[in-house]
Formats: C-alpha cells, sequence, structure tokens
C-alpha cells in the first residue's frame, strides 16, 4: 500500500497534527506491511500561490507547453501523480484562525485542475481521483468538535467538501483538540490516536 503523508504545519516535532498523523500511519503500516510512505512536507517546501502563467499552463496541453509553461505546471503535475499513486492520504491539518494553513491551501489549489482531477458531466461536477482513502489528522487548541466553537471550525468541513468534490469521498476526521485546554490537553493526543482503528480488509475505516 502506498501512503502519503501530507504536513502542512511548521511546528516540526512540536506539532500535534503531525504527531497525530505519524500514530495513523504507524497504525497503517502495523495493518500492512510492506507499505510505503511519502512524505510531502509543505512547510518546508511550500507551493507557489497560483499566478496567471500557471493558470495558463494548466490550461494548455502538455506537448503545446512552452518551456516556461512546462516549468509553471511542474509542481501541480508532480503532486497529481504523487496523489493519483497513493492508496492512502494522510493530510496534517492544525486548525489557525479556524481554517487551514496556506500551505494546505496552495497545495489543494495545485491538484484541483480541470479535465484531470474533476471534470463536468451534464453540467454536474464528478471528481476522477477515486478509490482513495483519506485520514485528516486535525489538531486544535479548543474544542470544535462539538460545543460553542463548532461552527467556527472550517477545517473540516471545506477539507471534506474540496476532498469529495475531487472524488476522494472515504474521508475520516481524527481530532487531537484541546491541546491548550488545561486538564484536557495532557490526554488528547492519547484520545485521537486510541479511536483510530484500521480493518485488515479492502475497506479502510476508523
Amino acid at each position: 500500500m502506498n501512503i502519503l503523508n501530507v504536513i502542512s504545519s511548521p511546528r516540526g516535532g512540536a506539532s500535534f497534527s503531525i504527531k497525530l498523523a505519524n500514530g495513523i500511519i504507524e497504525k497503517l503500516q502495523a495493518a500492512y506491511p510492506g507499505s510505503t510512505v511519502i512524505t510531502r512536507d509543505l512547510a518546508t517546501h511550500p507551493f507557489p500561490q497560483l499566478e496567471e502563467a500557471k493558470l495558463q499552463s494548466f490550461f494548455t496541453p502538455p506537448a503545446n507547453r512552452t518551456p516556461e509553461q512546462q516549468e509553471a505546471a511542474r509542481h501541480s503535475d508532480d503532486a497529481i501523480a504523487e496523489l493519483q499513486a497513493a492508496d492512502v492520504i494522510v493530510i496534517g491539518a492544525p486548525l489557525y484562525n479556524f481554517g487551514i494553513p496556506s500551505t494546505l491551501k496552495a497545495w489543494i489549489d495545485h491538484i484541483a485542475r480541470a479535465g484531470i482531477t474533476f471534470k463536468y458531466v451534464d453540467n454536474a461536477p464528478q471528481g476522477l481521483v477515486t478509490g482513495k482513502k483519506v485520514y485528516v489528522a486535525m489538531s486544535s487548541g479548543g474544542i470544535y468538535s462539538e460545543g460553542p466553537a463548532a461552527g467556527f471550525d472550517f477545517v473540516a468541513p471545506y477539507l471534506q467538501a474540496v476532498l469529495g468534490f475531487l472524488g476522494m469521498t472515504d474521508v475520516t476526521v481524527v481530532r487531537v483538540e484541546g491541546v491548550s485546554i488545561p486538564g484536557v490537553q495532557d490526554t488528547a493526543l492519547e484520545k485521537a490516536l486510541n479511536s483510530v482503528v484500521i480493518s485488515q480488509s479492502a475497506e479502510l475505516a476508523v
């Protein structure tokens, strides 16, 4: 099994989303020995923001691209190839100002390509990245899964929507939350990891 590990937190070893993602990957590797892991660290190697040259390259057939357009499309082409080669995608997603880090948004902008990762059929969108299992390793200082702050969580709903649009509808959000709350923070990561159960079957589940 091929696992794509997408890191978006810049906090390295102190990051709870990275710790949670690593824990999920360890469970996947235990359940599926011999699995390979490709890590895409968006914090250390961020994707460039979209600009005119990149957008033009996206809509130009590869055979017709100029050398400049080929370079402009390289990040997107590489990211999509990694995505398509993966069986499981683990996305580390800390909640920053109620949303995802800008580095993760840039990666999404590069993998969302009309005619490649989605298309329209009879005026309805059809995702083309199918047959994948996605785990979102979400971290937050507060509690956003329920209670008064739940309406401020724009991480899980957004990722579920945009990944589903691209065809990745089997998305499980695993939360390590309350990491800034005394009395909660000490057991938050353990609680999150204990909620992850990998089934040794054709379909992965939590």
